[in-house]
């Protein structure tokens, strides 16, 4: 509902707060429903604006869809890659464990970002696949240094087990379970040890497993 001024009028909101609002409302709109079938009325419905406001900020239903995509894939990046990036935290476990709580903290925030960035892929838009690419470059390199001195040398494997730890992470993040979901602390604790421990363990009785992937 539109913000309504001490005379009873509408109150026209400043383009900067417009264009929030419809982003967040295309974001969960596109969401659940997709480019085809999601509609600009929706949208401005959603958003609390009329729909030729919507239209004034990005012309029709397509450049709406890319321009909620590209925020969620932004959104994304910055605020998983963040946890990553720090660099405070040397140790490989608590690092890694708190990369997989990040991932499942940002799903529990956003709701709408992974549905929409899978809508883009059926869509044509490999969104989903890039923020991946994106994000596997992020973790290897900050991980790279933790492997080391654990007697890893990833090398080249280091994006092949970055691209699996995210792609289980976000398959757990969004799984659908009979009744109640398990703990969440201990499926962090599942991802962790299953990755880490099982490369550590890899690395200690097959490592030429990892060798092959250098």
């Amino acid at each position: 509902m539109n913000p309504v001024s001490s005379r009873g009028r509408p109150r026209k909101l400043p383009v900067d707060e417009q264009r929030a609002l419809v982003l967040r409302a295309a974001r969960s709109v596109f969401a659940a429903s997709g480019l085809a079938a999601g509609t600009i009325e929706q949208v401005a419905r959603a958003a609390g604006v009329t729909r030729q406001a919507v239209y004034e900020l990005y012309a029709d239903k397509a450049r709406l869809f890319a321009a909620a995509v590209a925020d969620a894939e932004r959104m994304a990046f910055a605020e998983v890659g963040e946890r990553a990036r720090d660099a405070s935290e040397p140790r490989l476990r608590v690092w890694a464990r708190g990369n997989y709580a990040a991932m499942f903290d940002f799903v529990a925030e956003h709701p709408d970002v992974m549905p929409l960035l899978q809508q883009a892929e059926r869509a044509g838009d490999p969104a989903l696949t890039r923020l991946r690419e994106r994000l596997a470059v992020v973790y290897a390199e900050a991980s790279r240094k933790r492997w080391a001195a654990q007697g890893v040398r990833s090398g080249r494997a280091d994006r092949a087990l970055v691209t699996m730890y995210f792609a289980m992470t976000e398959a757990l993040v969004n799984m659908t379970w009979d009744g109640d979901p398990p703990d969440r602390e201990a499926l962090v604790d599942l991802l962790t040890e299953f990755t880490v421990g099982g490369v550590l363990r890899l690395q200690g009785q097959a490592p030429e497993v990892i060798e092959r992937l250098r």
